[in-house]
């Protein structure tokens, strides 16, 4: 039988402690044992984006990170940021810009951002570029993505 780690992490602010092989993905912890599908598998070798989530509030490609690796972590996915019924300012300007077409990437996109709006609420267009840089996009052009951005900043911290 393989050898099993014991983690203890929080995701969404509900704590887990769960037994995972070595070499399980954050990826699949996430999908496949909370049952958090927002997170999307895409390239699994972090060239994509699909995969990003906030751990201790940082975005990282959870197609990257080792289950283990989260072990006394904060996780933060697409599911955690809206409360009590109330989408977060950036899941509401995505939409309300359009900003999304197939929506694959919306989740890593979003996370990203945060990331970014959480260190600088009033970030440049070329920062909010460089910020979602590792999130690729087959759809939209990027253009209203930066625009929902840029508006969920003014809508948070104005």
């Amino acid at each position: 039988m393989a050898h099993l780690v014991n983690i203890k992490v929080n995701i969404n602010g509900d704590y887990y402690e769960l037994k995972v092989k070595p070499n399980t993905l954050l990826l699949d912890l996430l999908r496949n044992e909370v049952g958090l599908t927002g997170t999307k598998r895409g390239c699994d070798t972090g060239e994509c984006g699909a995969c990003t989530v906030l751990i201790d509030g940082l975005a990282v490609n959870s197609c990257l990170v080792l289950a283990a690796e989260v072990n006394g972590k904060n996780v933060t996915t697409i599911e955690g940021l809206a409360k009590n019924g109330n989408l977060h300012p950036l899941q509401e300007s995505f939409m309300e810009e359009g900003a999304s077409q197939c929506g694959f990437c919306t989740p890593g996109m979003i996370l990203s951002a945060k990331a970014l709006l959480d260190k600088n609420p009033n970030p440049t267009e070329e920062e909010i570029k460089i910020a979602i840089s590792g999130n690729l996009c087959r759809c939209t052009g990027y253009k209203k993505i930066i625009k929902a951005i840029n508006s969920a900043a003014h809508k948070m911290y104005c």
